[in-house]
């Protein structure tokens, strides 16, 4: 196996193991502890908690094509 395609098969891991971790991120359990009343800035927690986790999978997203690419 050349680098190159040792190189593609480590990213296509990095990747499936960043979408499992979001996929449990993102699934009740957790979406249930952020689920209250709350608020932080006037914006609603469970609403803030997603927001964060979807902007941190863009950006590790783009982090780990980047760098694997280069």
């Amino acid at each position: 196996m050349s680098p190159q395609e040792q190189a593609e098969q480590r990213r296509g891991q990095r990747l499936l193991f960043v979408s499992l971790l979001f996929g449990v991120l993102l699934n009740f359990p957790l979406l249930a502890v952020f689920n209250h009343d709350g608020r932080v800035g006037g914006v609603p927690v469970l609403y803030l908690y997603v927001l964060l986790a979807w902007l941190t999978l863009v950006i590790l997203t783009a982090w780990l094509v980047r760098r694997e690419g280069s």
